[in-house]
């Protein structure tokens, strides 16, 4: 009964866990200059600057804050792979489709 429960808390817990960690891990390591971020105390900021520890974002005009890699939350790449791009490609598709 024990062991069913040790393999459960695994597969249920730690494993989705570890692979979160992981993903995240990989959008912060490929961070450049223009991507949209959030930190984990909530600031929103563009990358001005990536360096090996440090990532320096831009709040507002003419203020630059520097912060640790690891207190990056959210990483909204910027360019043409934008989601909101995404969306109006398949709103129009569905317009299409509704016309014809």
């Amino acid at each position: 009964m024990i062991i069913i429960m040790i393999v459960m808390f695994y597969f249920l817990l730690i494993r989705p866990q570890k692979k979160q960690r992981q993903e995240q891990e990989a959008r912060v390591a490929a961070l450049k200059k223009g991507d949209k971020i959030v930190t984990i105390g909530g600031m929103h900021g563009i990358v001005h600057h990536v360096s090996k520890e440090t990532i320096t974002i831009k709040i507002s005009e003419g203020v630059f804050v520097p912060f640790n890699k690891v207190a990056i939350a959210s990483v909204e790449k910027s360019g043409k792979g934008d989601k909101k791009g995404e969306e109006k490609t398949s709103d129009e598709d569905s317009k299409e489709e509704k016309k014809a």
